[in-house]
């Protein structure tokens, strides 16, 4: 499985290294970045990790860290928690490299740690995340974001768009497909999966007083959806779903109209054990479901368990057991 270091900035190379030294990265995983920058981060938070620079996944072995060397940055390059246009631009190599390397077939999904989207930014100006440049690599048009614990997946009609442009993407053809795509994604797992589809208005338009949205397209596309043999209900008022999806465990997965309406209550529930999964490409790919958090890099204070938590449910997509650790 390829890991991607992410900014070299940021808390993605102490994730790595620390994960690796607690004996939980796995045999398995390669991570796509700089052995340099490991290095460094091992030897000032974990010294003793053994470091293994390798140029492609198939030159892996067991008991050190595999790293795929793209030699892009030194260690005195890096100053942890301060923004850098060559960290970012970096970032972003590791990310395209390991996934044409799971185009290829030569790993069996990709793991992201995080990115900092303005460093990125700073050589790549239409870079808008992860998602929509994975997305844009794999050729895939139909993609969508979705947000799991293990209580519950959220997904979304749209994610890195403005509020405005949120509500304009509010239609039939992208909601029906967001359902479908869910559908899909838990029926690897789930016989049936349950799906709840928030409205876009507070109270879900309050049948027409607070906008037309809710009844006018939502509502059908789902009674649609319902009608083709998808376990799907809604539109249901986003301020009370999420308690029954998981305090009643009525719904395993709820279709959100946007980024907040989803991502709001489940960072707030499970921030530590949140996975980001990109569903509706050729390739599996899951991600840390944090930032960079540069006020703490290379300090040793950031959690891991994200990343245990992304690979375990990379693999679960992957319909393999990878080798422990």
């Amino acid at each position: 499985m390829a890991v991607t270091m992410g900014d070299a900035s940021g808390v993605g190379p102490e994730i790595a290294v620390r994960r690796f030294a607690e004996g939980l990265l796995g045999s398995d995983a390669v991570i796509y970045g700089d052995a340099a920058v490991l290095a460094r981060a091992g030897e000032l938070l974990t010294p003793g990790v053994p470091i293994h620079p390798v140029d492609g996944p198939d030159e892996a072995v067991e008991g050190v860290l595999n790293v795929r060397d793209l030699r892009l940055l030194g260690a005195q390059q890096v100053t942890p928690g301060v923004l850098s246009r060559e960290a970012g631009a970096a970032a972003l190599a590791y990310v395209d490299c390991a996934t044409r390397d799971a185009l290829a077939g030569n790993v069996a999904g990709v793991v992201t740690l995080p990115m900092n989207k303005e460093a990125t930014r700073a050589s790549r100006p239409d870079f808008k995340g992860h998602t929509e440049f994975i997305a844009g690599l794999c050729g895939a048009e139909d993609f969508a974001m979705m947000l799991t614990v293990p209580e519950l997946a959220v997904t979304h009609v749209s994610a890195h768009v403005s509020l405005r442009e949120a509500i304009e993407r509010v239609e039939p053809v992208r909601i029906r497909k967001v359902i479908d795509l869910t559908h899909e994604a838990l029926s690897r797992f789930i016989e049936r999966p349950r799906i709840a589809v928030c409205g876009l208005n507070p109270h879900a338009g309050e049948h027409g007083l607070f906008g037309s949205e809710d009844e006018d397209v939502i509502r059908p596309t789902i009674e649609q959806a319902a009608a083709d043999g998808l376990a799907v209900s809604g539109p249901h008022p986003a301020d009370t779903i999420f308690r029954q999806a998981i305090q009643l465990d009525r719904y395993d997965a709820i279709v959100c109209m946007y980024h907040d309406q989803g991502h709001a209550p489940m960072k707030l529930y499970g921030f530590e054990r949140g996975v980001n999964v990109t569903i509706g490409l050729p390739i599996v790919r899951t991600s840390v479901d944090h930032g960079t958090a540069f006020d703490i890099a290379w300090q040793g204070k950031a959690f891991t368990d994200s990343l245990g938590h992304a690979l375990a449910y990379a693999w679960k997509l992957a319909g393999a057991t990878p080798v422990g650790p």
